[in-house]
């Protein structure tokens, strides 16, 4: 790192009057920014709790509020398409105006939104309820990663925190089928969106003691435009990936992605040519910032993918309660945690374009079991799927992540960040998006109902699994036998070909790691 970066570094986390002290002394973190790495995990945890409750608790919200294919979709879909829109601009803000304040107003506006969620009387209120998490979410998440890259300047203790860090995704994720299993089996769905109050209120009070404001000495202003280009792009291309699977090449989804396209074309030009842009586009010029961003992009994609079609197999399909779900998800997502931090020793030794393709076949292997056994009556296979996928994802992700905040300069931590966020929700929504929507598009292609049904019936059970089940309870045995297999039947052909698709998502992203993975020079220098 070189001197002009670690002066501006300790400006932001001392204070003015104090005097710097020797660089070979501020290199390592105090115990204290242990604790604040703590404090700094819990809007991690809470978002990917959020993420897992929401997958397991869709069939109640289904039976309960009767959404449509496509509102089932933006229900999941709504969060992390705002937050994605808005984590660039977010994070530009929390550069200019204070990370840990923009931290702070984040988690007060997600606890109250998450309360109206809880309560929300339809779907449409609770899309909306879901948008606007996105928004406070986009707040949360790039000051957790960027304050992480002001807290620990020495890059074997900033790997370990990240590593750390990013375990909280795959513990929140180990720990939202449970509590949230248990919350649905004896309360009602919304009561899995009150889990927000008791992680974020402790937080309001840990955050100011524990963790220093921190923000760009030279920020640049504020782009409007920007920021309303970057949601531009993204909105119509999840629109457009949701038409072409509902409605094939007449609903009007080339359009809306070549109009995404268009206006991100747009906001990649406008950044190029600002003397103060809000995301340094040039960044993505360095193979190791860009090569890990598509990675982390290609794993969300494959992980949400995986996670929205197995909750329904497990729940739907296999007829487990959301806690049995969750607990055959356990040891998939414990791989995650412990791969994560294994991998932090390994990754001393072995360059990333070698350990992040290794790790990423692991996760294609995963997705090859469950293509082959997708009908099997056995649980089995998907959990040994789960754990390879995670293994793999948690190792990959520690690494890309830990190169994407070391190619990037000290005082764009927030930006850095920002991108490095943005690819994880970017792909939580096409995870939903695009594979949701091939498999829903292919369920109702297959699927063959009954003659007995009435107009009202075969809509509703040609719509989701969960309304052929909800049908199926109201018919007579040997009829409703009939749809129930179908129905199984129609669903899990479909994740076979959404398995496929997840294992050349793998490859792609493993072939990706093996050209482009390399330690950015500013990591060299530290």
């Amino acid at each position: 790192m070189n001197e002009q970066n670690m002066t501006d570094l300790t400006q932001t986390t001392r204070p003015a009057t104090e005097p710097a002290p020797h660089a070979a002394a501020r290199t390592r973190a105090p115990r204290r920014a242990w604790l604040a790495l703590a404090v700094l995990m819990l809007p991690t945890l809470l978002v990917s709790v959020d993420n897992t409750v929401l997958s397991f608790a869709l069939p109640a919200i289904s039976r309960d509020l009767a959404p449509t294919a496509a509102q089932q979709l933006w229900i999941i879909d709504a969060y992390p398409l705002v937050l994605a829109g808005l984590l660039v601009a977010m994070g530009s803000a929390g550069d200019r105006y204070g990370r840990r304040r923009m931290l702070l107003i984040g988690s007060i506006g997600f606890t109250v939104v998450s309360v109206a969620a809880a309560f929300a009387p339809t779907a449409e209120a609770l899309i909306a309820a879901r948008a606007a998490l996105g928004f406070f979410g986009a707040m949360l998440m790039p000051s957790t990663l960027s304050l992480l890259r002001t807290v620990f300047t020495d890059r074997e203790q900033r790997r370990l925190a990240i590593a750390i860090w990013a375990s909280g995704f795959a513990a929140g994720s180990a720990l939202g089928p449970i509590v949230g299993g248990v919350l649905l089996e004896h309360f009602h769905w919304g009561s899995v969106f009150l889990l927000a109050v008791p992680v974020l209120v402790p937080m309001l009070i840990l955050v100011p003691l524990l963790i220093p404001e921190s923000r760009d000495p030279a920020p640049g202003r504020i782009d409007l435009v920007s920021t309303l280009l970057s949601l531009a792009a993204m909105g119509p291309v999840v629109y457009g990936i949701k038409s072409l699977a509902t409605e094939g090449f007449g609903g009007g989804g080339v359009v809306m992605i070549a109009l995404g396209v268009a206006a991100g074309a747009w906001f990649v030009r406008r950044q190029l040519r600002s003397s103060s842009p809000m995301l340094d586009v040039r960044l993505f010029r360095q193979g190791s910032f860009g090569g890990a961003v598509l990675i982390n992009l290609f794993s969300v994609i494959a992980l949400v993918g995986f996670l929205f079609f197995v909750s329904q197999h497990l729940q739907l399909i296999a007829g487990l309660t959301p806690v049995a779900a969750g607990i055959a998800l356990l040891p998939g997502l414990v791989a995650m945690i412990i791969a994560g931090l294994v991998v932090v020793p390994i990754a001393r030794r072995v360059r990333p374009r070698v350990l992040v393709p290794v790790a990423l076949a692991l996760s294609a292997a995963g997705y090859v079991v469950i293509a082959v056994n997708a009908t099997a009556d056995s649980i089995a296979p998907v959990v040994v799927a789960f754990v390879l996928l995670g293994v793999g994802i948690g190792a990959a992700e520690t690494v890309s992540n830990e190169l994407i905040l070391s190619s990037a300069p000290p005082a764009k931590a927030g930006a850095a960040s920002a991108v490095s966020e943005t690819a994880y929700e970017l792909g939580a929504v096409l995870g939903t998006a695009a594979l949701g929507s091939i498999l829903a598009a292919h369920y109702r292609a297959a699927i063959e109902l009954p003659a007995a049904l009435t107009a009202a019936q075969a809509d509703t059970a040609r719509e989701t699994l969960a309304g052929a089940v909800t049908v199926a309870e109201q018919l007579p045995a040997s009829i409703a036998d009939q749809l129930a297999t179908s129905a199984a039947l129609a669903f899990d052909e479909g994740v076979v070909v959404t398995s496929l698709i997840g294992v050349a998502l793998m490859l792609a992203a493993a072939i990706i790691g093996a050209v482009t993975l390399r330690n950015p020079a500013s990591a060299r220098a530290d």
